[in-house]
């Protein structure tokens, strides 16, 4: 998919921030683990990704019903039928996370291997150690992933903090039998909010500390729930960035402050002060000062600092930013394809290389042709588009439709014109 934009434009309006992402597509996995019905409200029911799980849950054989005018999606879970798996072509990231419904249904799983952006070395090890110590047997086929075995507790020690394998532990050891202790857990709030869903089942989870996670499991699925997804703080922190630059006047909604603190000091620190209530942010021109947008270094890493899903956005900031400014990763290194792209709009501004990206502002875009790498990429490259003078081409933007909910009218709302073609 193509998407033109002839900019530059000013964007004047308010947008809502929708459901996170990454806690309403792990949500929905967990949602295999229930005995009856789920309700989840907040749900971002046109994110790519959450369409593209429920077809692949559909298929086997679990029931939907939405209600778009209430971003509600109901769940039930009559029986799983694994042996009417069509295809195991699923392009996302947490397909291991489907592991606990089917192995407490079935006695088995089958799960398709992880798909999703390519921003680095990022395997699947950690979900098979996970199913080992839980008590499975597992084997790679050459179409999927093989778990076989009832799942029952025991320790889970992380090497390393891994988002999805605490996420992958903590769903399989409610359906387990006994006790499991999960060392070394990386807490997100999505994680959180994964933690008070599976509650909200009947789970029995403790957060003790900051990274030690015990669950005690009856090795039987959990019950009913109706549980609203955490909004966004990665959507809204796009649409902060993107109205303190186009020098309109944005209103952001159902913004998250509380998971985002880290993220929004470097921007005050950066020059933008934002004009805020109990959830919404409003961006105008009086956001920046006389003296622009100053100048800044951040390293990215794990929560509560600021997220690698964020460097993009950073690095777009720093195109107006007078002066150098560095972005550091050194959790993903090698997420700098979409940098590359970025710098079309101008021409000798950015440095990328393996963990570091140097920018150099204030810099006025022209338009480029350029073509997603990533999700969040794929985003920043349309945020320069909408700013950058003259005509732009952004390839394969359906990469930003898997992590933005109803992209295409949050930008219409916003006064942005722009022609998708497919």
């Amino acid at each position: 998919m193509e998407l033109r934009i002839s900019g530059p434009q000013r964007l004047n309006g308010s947008v809502t921030v929708s459901g996170a992402k990454n806690s309403a597509t792990r949500v929905l996995a967990a949602a295999l683990v229930t005995n009856g019905r789920v309700t989840l409200r907040n749900f971002p029911l046109a994110l790519e990704d959450a369409k593209a799980k429920m077809s692949f849950l559909s298929g086997l054989g679990v029931e939907f019903e939405q209600r778009q005018d209430r971003s509600e999606l109901m769940v039930t879970v009559p029986d799983l039928s694994l042996e009417d798996i069509q295809s195991f072509d699923l392009p996302i990231r947490t397909t291991y996370l489907l592991a606990a419904g089917m192995l407490a249904r079935c006695g088995y799983a089958r799960i398709p291997y992880p798909g999703g952006c390519k921003i680095g070395s990022r395997g699947y090890d950690l979900h098979m150690m996970v199913w080992r110590e839980l008590g499975c047997e597992v084997e790679e086929k050459p179409d999927y992933i093989e778990i076989r075995g009832r799942l029952v507790g025991g320790q889970v020690d992380f090497p390393m903090s891994t988002v999805g394998g605490t996420e992958n532990a903590l769903i399989c050891a409610a359906v387990a039998r006994g006790e499991t202790l999960i060392r070394n857990a990386y807490v997100t709030p999505e994680v959180r909010d994964l933690v008070a869903f599976l509650r909200e089942m009947g789970a029995r989870v403790k957060l003790e500390g900051t990274s030690l996670i015990r669950v005690e499991g009856d090795g039987a699925l959990l019950g009913d729930a109706s549980f609203s997804i955490m909004p966004d703080r990665i959507e809204a922190l796009t649409w902060i960035i993107l109205g303190a630059v186009t020098e309109g006047t944005v209103f952001v909604n159902n913004v998250p402050f509380d998971t985002m603190e880290v993220s929004l000091l470097h921007l005050r620190d950066a020059g933008v002060d934002l004009f805020a209530n109990s959830d919404t942010v409003m961006v105008s021109p009086d956001c920046i000062g006389e003296h622009g947008v100053q100048p800044f270094e951040l390293a990215t890493g794990t929560h509560p600092g600021v997220i690698s899903d964020m460097q993009s956005f950073f690095a777009f900031l720093g195109l107006f930013a007078n002066g150098r400014s560095v972005v550091f990763d050194y959790r993903y290194p090698e997420r700098i394809a979409y940098a590359h792209e970025l710098a079309k709009f101008a021409p000798g501004a950015i440095e990328a290389e393996p963990g570091r990206i140097t920018v150099h502002g204030p810099r006025r875009l022209s338009a480029a042709q350029v073509a997603s790498t990533d999700l969040r990429g794929s985003m920043a490259q349309i945020m320069a588009a909408i700013c950058a003078e003259g005509e732009s081409r952004v390839h394969g933007v359906e990469l930003a439709l898997r992590g933005y909910n109803e992209l295409p009218k949050k930008l219409a709302a916003l006064g942005a014109e722009v022609v998708w073609r497919a």
